[in-house]
């Protein structure tokens, strides 16, 4: 068993895609189906995918103290 701090997760890149997702298109608009739903975020992410750029990591590589 690996453990992996919470601060390297994949899961932190997971959790910034939704939130880029919920403020920039679903706080917006409302959805008629679930079809209208996957067309627009299929949309979203072929427009999101053109300007793209990778994430900056702040991280120093210092453990947080409590």
């Amino acid at each position: 068993m690996v453990y992996t701090p919470k601060h390297c997760s994949w899961m932190n890149q997971i959790e910034i895609w939704f939130g880029i997702i919920n403020r920039r298109l679903l706080k917006r608009k409302s959805y008629r189906s679930i079809e209208e739903l996957k067309a627009s975020i299929l949309r979203f992410v072929e427009q999101y995918n053109v300007m793209a750029k990778p994430f900056k990591w702040t991280y120093k590589g210092v453990p947080l103290t409590v």
